[in-house]
């Protein structure tokens, strides 16, 4: 392959018609230009346009970038073309969730924040897992029957009785809210401990026993995690903050 440095030119054909610009063209013109390269940008403004184009190069879609002469293909390939990392139906990634936990650590310290220094962020600890709770089960509310799919994969639980893949995002959710929330513990505590302890087993008994190598639901049902530690430290999480606030209340 040659090199960016190489050839400074790059013709891109991407559909740019009155009720549609294509996005994936506007990113390939994106990309070329960041990695220095001067831009030939050719609208297709109409359907026959496109369909003439495509049957001219044999090519099923749009757009379609030649660098040096050499076509380059679509957006996928023109990613793959500068050496950035495309990720396939198969491949996993930890992305998704870092971003997640990122996001409720940062929710957690605002919080320690507004409600003071001194009291705030003695339970940031608490607040960070409680607020991750509710935003890995809001992944999992986007598409519930997907996840459910998932999720029978390797939890123990789901796959004695269905509908509790259903469940679960639900009661993930309830109990990080009341455990934010500080109010029914009796219901709180029970529930994170029950689930809790139930995906931790599974994942345990999938990866560390049974070593097989699944995707985790932990994220929704269409997630690139692959499950294994943060699936088991997502479950121990919940189990922590549940014996915690159990030992609070005993005492």
């Amino acid at each position: 392959m040659n090199t960016p440095t190489q050839k400074k030119t790059a013709v891109v054909y991407r559909m740019v018609m009155p009720k549609h610009v294509c996005p994936y063209g506007q990113k390939s013109v994106y990309l070329v230009k960041k990695h220095g390269y001067t831009v030939e940008d050719n609208f297709l403004k109409t359907r026959e346009e496109t369909d003439v184009f495509k049957e001219k190069y044999g090519v099923q879609t749009t757009p379609q970038v030649f660098i040096g002469g050499e076509r380059i293909g679509g957006y996928t390939e023109l990613r793959q073309y500068f050496g950035e990392k495309v990720l396939g139906p198969d491949d996993t990634s930890y992305k998704p969730v870092l971003v997640l936990f990122a996001a409720a650590a940062a929710i957690a310290v605002a919080i320690g924040y507004i409600t003071g220094w001194e009291q705030g962020y003695l339970f940031t600890i608490p607040h960070f897992i409680s607020i991750a709770m509710m935003l890995l089960a809001l992944q999992k509310l986007q598409d519930v029957e997907s996840f459910s799919t998932m999720f029978l994969n390797y939890d123990v639980l789901a796959r004695r009785w269905v509908p509790y893949g259903y469940i679960y995002p639900y009661a993930e959710f309830a109990a990080g809210f009341l455990m934010l929330a500080g109010i029914l513990p009796f219901v709180s505590v029970p529930l994170a401990l029950g689930i809790g302890s139930v995906g931790a087993w599974s994942v345990f008994r999938a990866v560390y026993i049974e070593k097989r190598e699944l995707k985790c639901a932990c994220v929704g049902g269409n997630s690139n995690v692959p499950l294994g530690f943060v699936s088991l430290t997502e479950n121990l999480m919940m189990v922590a903050m549940a014996v915690g606030m159990g030992v609070l209340l005993i005492g």
